[in-house]
């Protein structure tokens, strides 16, 4: 019953994260999917996944989206998308559908008498998983410095020059309004 219930929820956070047009929310919503996939792995025993999951999933990958999306900015999403709808939302509930069938038809793994130690689980037994986890926190890393890097895309100019433009164009509309001030008071 509980599994079916996370199941459910995943599948409704990953139906607002796809229907969101913005950025923001669409990431929060994410990282609440990536919660219960998480909750999902611990309840069938794969509690390394599980951490690892949490951990870089909610955790990491939503922060560095925060932050990429702090950097480029949160406006809404009006081009038409690239992907069909029926397409882009039947993919993920059909992934989330599947996952909850073996779930579901999994039982709860039984405790061994000694777990193994820590390398051994780490190595041997989650290896192709901690590969991957590497890749994506690497591929996060990045995509910041991608975003954060002094090129010339997306913005006309590097972002250090499109900050000092805009210091710039602050500084001279304070001028001006000192500029006016005056005006109006010898005029007074």
């Amino acid at each position: 019953m509980v599994r079916a219930l996370l199941l459910a929820l995943a599948i409704v956070f990953a139906i607002q994260a796809l229907r969101t047009n913005r950025l923001l929310p669409s990431t929060l919503w994410l990282a609440g999917l990536s919660a219960m996939v998480s909750i999902l792995f611990y309840q069938l025993g794969a509690r390394q996944v599980a951490v690892i999951e949490l951990s870089v999933g909610a955790g990491l990958v939503t922060v560095l989206f925060v932050f990429a999306i702090s950097v480029a900015g949160d406006e809404a999403l009006s081009a038409r998308p690239l992907i069909p709808t029926l397409v882009a939302i039947g993919l993920p509930v059909a992934a989330i559908v599947l996952l909850g069938v073996l779930a579901l038809s999994l039982s709860p793994a039984a405790s061994p008498a000694a777990e193994p130690g820590f390398t051994v689980a780490l190595w041997g037994q989650r290896g192709l998983d901690l590969i991957v986890q590497i890749v994506l926190i690497f591929a996060g890393v990045l995509g910041l410095v991608g975003l954060l890097s002094e090129g010339k895309a997306p913005l006309d100019r590097s972002m250090a020059e499109e900050v000092i433009a805009q210091r710039d164009r602050d500084l001279r509309a304070i001028q001006q309004r000192v500029e006016n001030s005056q005006k109006e008071r010898t005029l007074s």
